[in-house]
C-alpha cells in the first residue's frame, strides 16, 4: 500500500470511528508504530486529523485549537497549577511544547517573569501581558503545529541562561528514560534543560509509560518532577533515591 493510500485510509477510520489508537492502526496497516506516529504528524499538518496521546481524533473545529481534548486534559491543568507554586517573582523561564506548559503560562500571568519559549500558542496567552516578558525563540515551523524548532532555535538556546526550564515529554519508561517520539524535538528539549539552573518535568500518569523513541534525559536528570496520583511508583521511588523531588499535583 502507497503511503497516500494508507494516510487515506487513517482519515477514513477516524472519520467512522471519531478516534483511534496507534496500536489500532499499525495493525490494521500491518506497518509500525513510527510509521503510524509520521503519517499522523503529515496528516495533522494537513489538518486531515488532531493528534492526541497514543493516537489521533477527528481535527477541532476552526478557533479550538488551544483547547486539550486529550484524556488526561484536567491532569495537566492540575500539573500547571503545581508547578506555577514553583517559580518565583523574576525567574527566567524557558517553556517547552505541550498543552501543560501552554497551560502554565495562563497561570503565570500578571507575574513579573520573562518567558522563553518554542511555543508559539503561548503568545496568544501572554503576548498582552504587561507584567510577563515573552521572548520567542526562532526557528522553523515544527512537525507539530504551534512549535518551532532546529538549528536556529538550538542556537538561540545556546544564548540564553535561564532559572528554570519546564519540559514535557511523550513518556517515562520504566527504567526512568524521559522520551518523546520526535528526534528534533528531543534535541530542543535537551538543550533547555542544559541552558536552565532548574529543571521541571511535567508528566500527566498517562505518561507513565507513555511511549517515545528518542531519549531527552533520565529522570534523576530532573531537579523537580510533577506529575499525579497513579503514575510509575518504582520509577519515581528510583528518581527520588537519586536525589530528584516528586510533587504529587492533587
Amino acid at each position: 500500500m502507497l503511503t497516500h493510500q494508507r494516510e487515506q485510509g487513517i482519515v477514513d477510520r477516524v472519520r467512522a470511528a471519531g478516534s483511534v489508537t496507534v496500536e489500532e492502526l499499525s495493525t490494521l496497516f500491518d506497518v509500525s508504530g513510527t510509521t503510524i506516529r509520521r503519517d499522523l504528524e503529515r496528516l495533522e499538518l494537513a489538518g486531515s486529523v488532531r493528534r492526541v496521546h497514543g493516537g489521533a481524533t477527528v481535527p477541532e473545529a476552526p478557533g479550538d485549537e488551544l483547547e486539550d481534548r486529550d484524556a488526561d486534559a484536567g491532569e495537566k491543568r492540575t500539573i500547571a497549577a503545581a508547578t506555577a507554586g514553583l517559580i518565583r517573582d523574576g525567574d527566567v523561564v524557558l517553556l517547552d511544547i505541550g498543552h501543560t506548559t501552554l497551560a502554565l503560562a495562563r497561570h503565570l500571568r500578571d507575574r513579573p517573569v520573562t518567558i522563553v519559549t518554542n511555543n508559539l500558542w503561548i503568545l496568544r496567552v501572554l503576548g498582552d501581558d504587561p507584567a510577563c516578558t515573552l521572548i520567542l525563540l526562532g526557528g522553523a515551523v515544527g512537525s507539530k503545529p504551534g512549535t518551532v524548532s532546529g538549528p536556529l532555535t538550538e542556537q538561540m538556546l545556546a544564548l540564553i541562561h535561564a532559572d528554570v526550564a519546564v519540559i514535557s515529554s511523550g513518556g517515562v519508561l520504566p527504567d526512568g528514560s524521559v522520551v518523546t517520539d520526535l528526534n528534533q524535538e528531543a534535541t530542543i528539549k535537551h538543550r533547555m534543560c542544559r541552558a536552565a539552573d532548574r529543571t521541571i518535568l511535567v508528566a500527566t500518569s498517562l505518561k507513565f509509560p507513555g511511549d517515545g523513541a528518542f531519549q531527552i534525559a533520565s529522570l534523576q536528570d530532573f531537579d523537580v518532577v510533577v506529575t499525579t496520583p497513579g503514575s510509575g511508583a518504582a520509577t519515581l521511588e528510583s528518581a527520588v533515591g537519586q536525589g530528584t523531588r516528586v510533587v504529587i499535583a492533587e
